[in-house]
């Protein structure tokens, strides 16, 4: 029997979040979602595996889904 690597993949997927940060005309960010999970007690023992990938909804929406790979 030989050691290697788990093949599976798991990812969270978080959906109707606002594309600009409320009151501020600035966009949400990676290094923002990245942020909000660090400081959230709940992903205390999450890591992850890359980056946050933000994708708006259509490009006239207001909203994005969010997929984090951990």
């Amino acid at each position: 029997m030989s050691l290697r690597l788990s093949q599976s993949k798991s990812y969270l997927k978080i959906l109707s979040i606002p594309y600009f940060i409320k009151d501020t005309n600035l966009f949400i960010s990676s290094d923002i979602v990245k942020s909000a999970i660090k400081s959230n007690y709940i992903f205390n023992d999450i890591v992850l595996a890359l980056h946050p990938h933000i994708i708006k909804a259509s490009p006239k929406s207001n909203m994005v889904v969010i997929w984090i790979d951990i």
